[in-house]
């Protein structure tokens, strides 16, 4: 029995260019059916933009609710219109070192997020920024050291999910020790697992054993744990330490695949298959439509070819429908008269500025 393309679109969360569903957009949502979008700065301008936007997105996909995610760390990671409550990265949470305000600030995000249709949110960075060359975690850690990041990473879930939005996890097992930017190319730690054990994956197994609904990959070789495979394609990380030794059985989704990391050295293709095999559960593609449907057409022919087993993509779909579930039904359209009311509200700004007090008291404290 072979997979029908409705369930195999369903494993994918594809980006898009442009700010409105256009009949093409539409026509590929309604063929390969996804599971989820993503949404960047490039796709959103005002409340009410955005608003139509989710609205009309859900709407092309009657038959299971997408999951409609977003960036939106604070700080210089953060997609939303100047509308919304930007708060700062999550270092200044860290130093604030207050796990009351790092869940009121996921808290308030979440109800915006909500508020216009988004239901998931890339965060938080579980990553330990434990090395200073990092030239792509730096701020966006809560700290140094595991302890903070532990603490507010969770406390960061807890306002989220509280608030009906999907948290994720990134970027799993740890992109804090890097000295180059997997944006850009391939990232080698060669620490030993002791010591990745005593720093990088303390966040990852405390979040995972405390309720965080979904993590995303790292596309970073480890060499300690497969000298052969980054994170995202390793099912030596994936499938035996994340899924059997931790027992995580939420979703995992890889980082952008079209990542250089991981285009320079695979195929939008193999890379698909290969970060299934491993054990991940949405293949995550931010841009490129020409490769979203390459990606998807390489899982069907691997289904029927035998190269995956069907048992195998119906965990996945099985975690994916769940997590759905739980997060996204019943499924209501967003109001802008009732977006307006929440976005950017004074209470919202009020809790941002008790943060920026909150820094500049410890900042006094310090001098």
């Amino acid at each position: 029995m072979l997979m029908s393309r409705e369930k195999i679109g369903q494993l994918f969360m594809v980006g898009f260019e442009g700010t409105l569903v256009t009949p093409d957009l539409a026509a590929f949502i309604k063929e390969y059916k996804p599971g989820g979008v993503i949404l960047f700065s490039r796709n959103l301008e005002s409340i009410e933009q955005i608003v139509e936007l989710t609205n009309a997105l859900q709407a092309c996909s009657p038959h299971s609710p997408l999951l409609i995610s977003i960036d939106q760390e604070g700080g210089r990671v953060s997609r939303l219109p100047k509308s919304f409550t930007i708060f700062p990265p999550c270092e200044v949470l860290g130093r604030c070192n207050s796990s009351e305000l790092a869940y009121a600030a996921a808290a308030t995000i979440a109800k915006e997020l909500r508020a216009v249709g988004i239901n998931m949110n890339m965060s938080p960075v579980l990553d330990v920024n434990s090395n200073p060359a990092n030239p792509v975690i730096g701020d966006r850690a809560f700290g140094s050291t595991p302890g903070p990041v532990c603490e507010l990473g969770l406390a960061t879930v807890g306002g989220l999910q509280d608030n009906r939005v999907v948290a994720c996890g990134k970027h799993f097992p740890g992109h804090g020790d890097t000295s180059v930017d997997s944006h850009k190319e391939l990232p080698v730690v060669t620490a030993s697992k002791e010591r990745l054990e005593q720093i990088e994956f303390l966040p990852f197994r405390h979040a995972t054993a405390h309720g965080v609904a979904t993590l995303m990959t790292a596309h970073v070789l480890y060499r300690a744990l497969d000298d052969q495979k980054p994170a995202t394609l390793s099912s030596a990380i994936i499938t035996d330490f994340l899924r059997r030794e931790l027992r995580y059985d939420g979703v995992v989704l890889t980082d952008d695949l079209e990542m250089h990391a991981i285009i320079d050295h695979y195929g939008i293709e193999e890379a698909t298959v290969c970060a299934i095999q491993a054990g991940c559960d949405m293949p995550l593609i931010c841009k490129d439509r020409n490769r979203e449907i390459a990606a998807i057409t390489a899982l069907d022919s691997a289904v029927a070819d035998g190269s995956i087993s069907i048992d195998r993509l119906e965990q996945s779909l099985a975690r994916i429908a769940r997590l759905k579930q739980q997060f996204l039904v019943p499924y209501k359209p967003v109001v802008i008269s009732d977006a307006k009311l929440i976005v950017g509200c004074r209470s919202h700004h009020v809790l941002l500025r008790s943060i920026h007090h909150a820094r500049e008291r410890l900042a006094k404290a310090t001098v």
